[in-house]
């Protein structure tokens, strides 16, 4: 499914460093929920054509390796940023799979890699965490270092996280196949509460009650408040200095969380070690 939504540009959010990334298929309501009940739908869509069989549907809640499934599937090949690629919808998708006993016929696999010489994802990548053609180093991987990396974050990558507080995007922005990719029709993909284009102050002044009100149905419940504050802590230490900025991190300064205060007094350090 399409994901790729309507809203402020991408880019342009990248280069304000006073305003949040986040990573485009989180603006919307979680994808998992929504894709595995069309999924169940169409299997049982399926069955009752051919008169019986087995399913269970699968998004993202499973260890199944669905790229490499899509690839032998046939629906495009695994990029050198290890995204599957289509040459019809570049890389702004969701992938789901359905596994039944039914004697399905099969699709001849992706034979051929369109990337090239093309090293677009593997120069853009802000903390260099694409070490090869395919090859992820996830500790250097922004996107999971504020998604699923639990504790603190090297100091010596967090200059390098930009403004990107949930995700990354950069090596599916600037790949060549993304031009391809149609904005997605899905109502429930459209971005929601602004996060599209918001400012990381007002984001980084969300009390807990705000942030589980306004991450209600969406994948950013995944990182959790903690994490939350932790990430855009980083992403204000990085931002162009102002009094809004310094009020933000200092109104955090004392917070209960070790984790969450060291992010902030690092912020902190960032401006106040270049005042004169």
């Amino acid at each position: 499914m399409d994901f790729q939504p309507r809203g402020a540009d991408p880019i342009d959010v990248l280069r304000d460093g006073s305003r949040a990334y986040l990573s485009r298929y989180t603006l919307g309501r979680d994808y998992h929920k929504l894709v595995r009940k069309r999924l169940a739908r169409l299997a049982k869509r399926i069955e009752s054509e051919l008169g019986g069989g087995r399913y269970r549907a699968f998004v993202d809640s499973a260890p199944v390796l669905e790229r490499a499934l899509a690839e032998r599937a046939g629906l495009g090949w695994i990029g050198k940023n290890a995204m599957l690629i289509n040459p019809k919808a570049g890389s702004w998708f969701f992938l789901g799979e359905i596994f039944t006993d039914l004697p399905l016929p099969t699709d001849p696999p992706q034979s051929s890699m369109h990337c090239g010489s093309c090293r677009a994802c593997i120069d853009i990548c802000p903390t260099e965490a694409i070490v090869g053609p395919g090859q992820i180093d996830a500790r250097r991987c922004i996107s999971y270092l504020t998604i699923e990396h639990q504790g603190s974050i090297d100091p010596d990558l967090r200059p390098l996280m930009g403004n990107r507080i949930f995700g990354c995007d950069d090596c599916q922005l600037f790949c060549p196949w993304t031009k391809f990719a149609p904005a997605t029709n899905e109502a429930d993909f459209q971005p929601r509460h602004g996060l599209d284009n918001v400012s990381l102050v007002d984001l980084f002044l969300w009390d807990e009650p705000t942030w589980e009100a306004n991450t209600e149905g969406s994948a950013l419940r995944r990182a959790g408040y903690e994490r939350w504050l932790r990430n855009i802590a980083i992403a204000l230490g990085n931002a162009p200095r102002s009094s809004e900025v310094l009020a933000a991190l200092r109104f955090r300064a004392d917070h209960d969380s070790e984790l969450v205060r060291e992010h902030v007094h690092w912020a902190l350090e960032q401006h106040l070690s270049t005042e004169c």
